[in-house]
């Protein structure tokens, strides 16, 4: 190795791990550690990647100043899927432009967000965080250590004489 790290000598031998002792009996896994999960009465709670991404996706768009999730291009093609017979059930929808992260305790979020033109985009950021942060850990338990919000567009209002407005 070339980094720069200090390697030291064992300063003694190290013996073998002796292989578990055959009992006869079944075989018990070890107790996982406390912190390992959630703790409920009867056992463990885990979540899928999909809960947490609704869940956060639902909280975004509460926030005033935010239009949509999604880059543009990955909206349209969920909206065509979700409209095919047999192919789309909504969930792609719902969680479009949210993709997470699930551990045992501990959840990170990222959302790529569509805000509305003419609001402050750092405010908008600030309070979806917040906002995100608080339903996700009120509803689920789940630590969470990070959202990361991108600004992929900005919805336009509608020109009164519905052109495109143009220097000319």
């Amino acid at each position: 190795m070339s980094d720069n790290s200090e390697t030291r000598p064992i300063d003694r031998p190290v013996a073998p791990v002796p292989p578990p002792q055959q009992t006869g009996g079944p075989l018990v896994p070890p107790a996982p550690p406390a912190s390992s999960g959630l703790a409920v009465d009867d056992g463990t709670l885990t979540f899928a990647e999909v809960v947490i991404a609704k869940i956060a996706a639902l909280a975004a768009r509460e926030v005033s100043g935010v239009h949509n999730l999604g880059v543009g291009t990955a909206r349209s093609v969920t909206a065509v899927r979700d409209r095919l017979p047999g192919v789309g059930s909504g969930t792609s929808s719902a969680t479009s432009g949210v993709s997470v992260e699930v551990g045992k305790t501990q959840t990170a979020i990222d959302l790529d967000l569509v805000v509305e033109y003419g609001t402050p985009i750092t405010e908008i950021a600030r309070d979806v965080r917040r906002r995100v942060i608080s339903v996700v850990e009120q509803y689920t338990g789940l630590q969470v250590v990070e959202v990361n919000i991108t600004v992929d567009d900005i919805n336009l209002p509608a020109l009164p004489d519905g052109g495109v407005d143009r220097l000319q």
